[in-house]
């Protein structure tokens, strides 16, 4: 599909995007500010109107495949930093995670109880016992939210490459004690690569959760389905997250033939939400 091919509505989408792109490229830095917020936020409105749910932005042509690659990068970038504030701003202001303050986040509690319920289509929720969640960032909060409010008993493994996103979210989990410590207790964080944790790891793990930016390029994302698909006990279920259409602006397409193909996993079902949340999500299993 070529850009001239698009129906008008679209075109001015994408040519609004490839705007916002070029001013967020600008950016001294993507912390959150009101400019950055601004831009991120009409970002976000763009690429989830309903006239792009059907386009593939990846044949867009080359330049604009870059410039998407690129601003994907940038959107992680600016995500991680909100990550770290909106923790930081928790642990200032000694908030805990108590339910009062989880609605603020109410698209996590929506994603959560979303792939939940996908979990719960391939296995019964008192089968899973232990979860491993890839690319868990400093502020983990589908983690917390399947833990304290689905998965109650279940031990969570959360892995991410970086140190201090995982000392935030440590130090985030450990100031809940004071309402429950039992979420300290069930929840541990792993700095390291993915791909060096072997099957003695691996093999525990009845459902493992895959963030949407682990492996931003095709060739990563697919190294880390396989390495997982190898290393899990059979049976174990994997909840990949993907975007589809205009979405696929702010994260990576992950395409279900390349998991069937290269992971060694068995599709069970793809759900791709029409609201506010973002991501598309997609349930495997290891036979």
């Amino acid at each position: 599909m070529a850009v001239k091919m698009l129906k008008e509505e679209e075109m001015n989408m994408c040519r609004e995007v490839m705007q916002i792109y070029e001013k967020i490229s600008k950016l001294e830095s993507l912390k959150p500010s009101r400019s950055v917020n601004a831009l991120l936020t009409r970002l976000v409105g763009l690429c989830t109107l309903p006239c792009s749910a059907e386009m593939d932005v990846r044949k867009l042509g080359k330049d604009v495949e870059e410039k998407r690659r690129h601003l994907i990068e940038l959107c992680g970038e600016a995500e991680g930093h909100m990550e770290h504030h909106y923790a930081g701003v928790l642990l200032e202001h000694h908030s805990s995670l108590s339910p009062s303050t989880l609605p603020i986040f109410p698209y996590y509690k929506k994603l959560a109880a979303l792939e939940y319920a996908m979990v719960c289509e391939g296995a019964s929720s008192s089968w899973v016992k232990r979860v491993a969640f890839v690319g868990s960032g400093p502020l983990p909060l589908t983690s917390i939210v399947l833990a304290m409010h689905h998965l109650k008993s279940a031990a969570f493994d959360n892995y991410d490459i970086d140190a201090g996103a995982n000392n935030v979210a440590s130090k985030l989990v450990r100031s809940h004690n004071e309402y429950d410590s039992s979420l300290s207790q069930r929840m541990s964080f792993i700095t390291c690569d993915i791909l060096r944790v072997g099957g003695e790891r691996l093999g525990r793990y009845d459902v493992v959760f895959v963030a949407a930016l682990v492996g931003l390029r095709r060739e990563e994302k697919m190294e880390v389905l396989k390495h997982i698909g190898k290393h899990i006990k059979s049976g174990a279920l994997v909840v990949i997250r993907r975007t589809r259409g205009g979405r696929a602006f702010l994260y990576p397409v992950v395409d279900e033939e390349d998991v069937v193909t290269h992971s060694g996993l068995r599709l069970l079902s793809v759900v791709h939400p029409t609201n506010e949340v973002i991501n598309s999500i997609l349930l495997a299993q290891k036979p």
